[in-house]
C-alpha cells in the first residue's frame, strides 16, 4: 500500500530540535492567517536558519472535558540548535521573543472577540 493513497496512516516523527508553541487563539480569538504565518517565518528564519510553522486547531478530549484551541507551532530542526547550553538558551529566548512580538502585532491589527471561555 502506498502512503499517498491512504486516508489515515502512522508517520514516524523526526526528532525535534526545538518546538515553540504560541497560544494564538486564546489571545486573538481566531486562527492565524496564512499571511501572518508567513510573516512569522520571515522573522524567525534570520535567527534560526530553517523553521517549520504549523497553524492548527487542537482538540484535546477526555471523558470529563473537551478543549479546542488555535495554536501555532514552530519547529526548529536539531542540526540548527547549538550544543552549548548558553547558546541554546539565548537562541530560545530570541525566538520566543520574536514569536511574542509577532503574536502581539497580529492581535493588535485584527482581534476577534472571544465569545465563550
Amino acid at each position: 500500500m502506498q502512503v499517498e493513497n491512504a486516508i489515515a496512516f502512522v508517520a514516524e516523527q523526526e526528532p525535534s530540535g526545538l518546538d515553540i508553541r504560541v497560544n494564538f487563539g486564546i489571545f486573538a480569538g481566531r486562527d492565524a492567517t496564512t499571511a501572518e504565518l508567513e510573516d512569522l517565518g520571515k522573522l524567525l528564519v534570520p535567527e534560526a536558519g530553517e523553521v517549520s510553522i504549523v497553524g492548527e486547531e487542537r482538540h484535546e478530549m477526555s471523558d470529563s472535558a473537551e478543549v479546542m484551541l488555535h495554536q501555532v507551532r514552530v519547529a526548529i530542526p536539531p542540526e540548527r540548535i547549538p550544543d552549548d547550553n548558553i547558546e541554546r538558551s539565548d537562541l530560545c529566548e530570541r525566538l520566543v521573543t520574536l514569536a511574542e512580538i509577532w503574536a502581539r502585532q497580529c492581535i493588535h491589527q485584527r482581534h476577534a472577540d472571544v465569545t465563550e471561555l
